[in-house]
């Protein structure tokens, strides 16, 4: 089997919190196409760069023609190894998006699915969080109900970001993300967990008043309260609280990842699995944080197919903690997957049948023509400063 050919498939994204003006940044797919009529689909969205992106896949595909598409190791190292610049999100996501595509044509062409190939499933089905539950709310009552709503329809965990403001937090801002944090532990109880993501915006002492009040609502985590750049202040705050932490969606490969292995900073790894090799490297991550007793929590801001392949990641790895999913997301993923993500009483599983066991829709595409963002204007980052 030899590869012939690769495509670029874009739609809109859906919008959420993150969109600026009704600019909403685009999802990516690769599909690589082989001479035994097999093809596989890859995603590799990269929020507010796709352009970039689209450009490095097809460099890197002149490298793909006739090669032998179950040589996803030798491929992914030489994309890695072999090249003059690498590593950085554009080039990881691209790479990611490739070693997708090839891992879904392998198990399409052994007719199992994906998951089968990296040692089989260790569990049945795969405990997620949700996020995006929250889009539009203020007050502390709203979010209180729209908890109660995500709660009642079966999800067992859930994650927001309560804490707005600029690098250094004003107090106002501070109270008011604790009022909110609070009500939400009041509806749901104290069997339900609950996750802060801080989004990297605080400086470190901002970052140690807001963990020090929230240490009474039992939160599962924080995800970083800090900016993800300078590991050793993070391992400093972590040794100030009793909130386990979380981050990595901006690191993009073991060696980045083996930083905090060897500093001890966090307790939830969350590796992209657009961004950070794709499931090739993912599972290598997890298997290394294993050794360290870490659990993985895969980041997951993307569209439906680094869902479902995170799914599939998610139900070989011993060191799981749980699949995030944003569920404003849901809609759309079902408009243009052939095989929907079904989730039930706060589980899911990979859909049925070999390679991803689902595809995307092309025609279903055309609904969610690419947006037309501006870098910078359009993207949500205007607080930090």
């Amino acid at each position: 089997m030899k590869i012939t050919d690769v495509k670029i498939l874009k739609m809109a994204a859906e919008s959420h919190k993150t969109s600026v003006g009704g600019d909403t940044n685009n999802w990516l797919f690769v599909k690589i196409y082989t001479d035994d009529g097999i093809y596989g689909i890859g995603e590799g969205s990269l929020q507010y760069k796709d352009q970039a992106l689209e450009s490095e896949i097809l460099d890197f595909a002149k490298f793909l023609i006739d090669k032998d598409p179950f040589d996803i190791e030798f491929i992914w190292t030489s994309l890695y190894r072999r090249v003059t610049w690498t590593g950085g999100a554009v080039t990881m996501s691209a790479i990611s998006a490739i070693d997708l595509a090839l891992w879904d044509i392998k198990a399409k062409a052994l007719d199992v699915p994906v998951y089968q190939l990296l040692g089989g499933k260790v569990r049945e089905k795969i405990p997620v969080y949700a996020n995006g539950w929250f889009e539009g709310l203020e007050t502390p009552q709203e979010h209180a109900n729209a908890a109660k709503k995500i709660i009642d329809s079966g999800y067992k965990c859930l994650k927001f970001y309560p804490f707005i403001g600029k690098y250094n937090i004003e107090n106002e801002n501070i109270y008011k993300g604790i009022e909110l944090v609070k009500a939400v532990r009041e509806e749901v109880g104290k069997n339900i967990q609950i996750a802060v993501d801080i989004r990297a915006r605080l400086d470190f002492g901002s970052a140690l008043k807001v963990l020090n009040k929230l240490l009474p609502y039992d939160l599962a985590w924080v995800e970083e309260p800090i900016q993800f750049d300078n590991l050793e202040m993070l391992d400093k705050l972590s040794q100030k609280t009793n909130i386990p932490l979380s981050t990595g969606e901006q690191l993009y490969n073991r060696w980045d990842f083996q930083k905090l292995f060897e500093n001890k900073s966090v307790s939830i790894l969350q590796p992209d699995i657009c961004h950070a090799g794709g499931l090739s490297e993912l599972k290598k991550i997890a298997t290394a944080a294993e050794t360290h007793y870490l659990s993985v929590a895969p980041h997951n801001s993307n569209g439906p197919i680094s869902t479902v392949a995170s799914l599939h990641l998610d139900m070989s790895i011993p060191n799981l903690y749980k699949q995030e999913i944003f569920v404003s997301f849901l809609e759309r993923y079902k408009k243009v997957l052939t095989n929907n993500i079904d989730i039930q009483d706060g589980f899911t599983s990979p859909p049925e049948g070999s390679g991803w066991g689902t595809d995307i829709d092309e025609d279903a595409l055309t609904e969610f023509p690419p947006s037309k963002y501006t870098p910078v204007d359009s993207e949500p980052y205007t607080e930090f400063f």
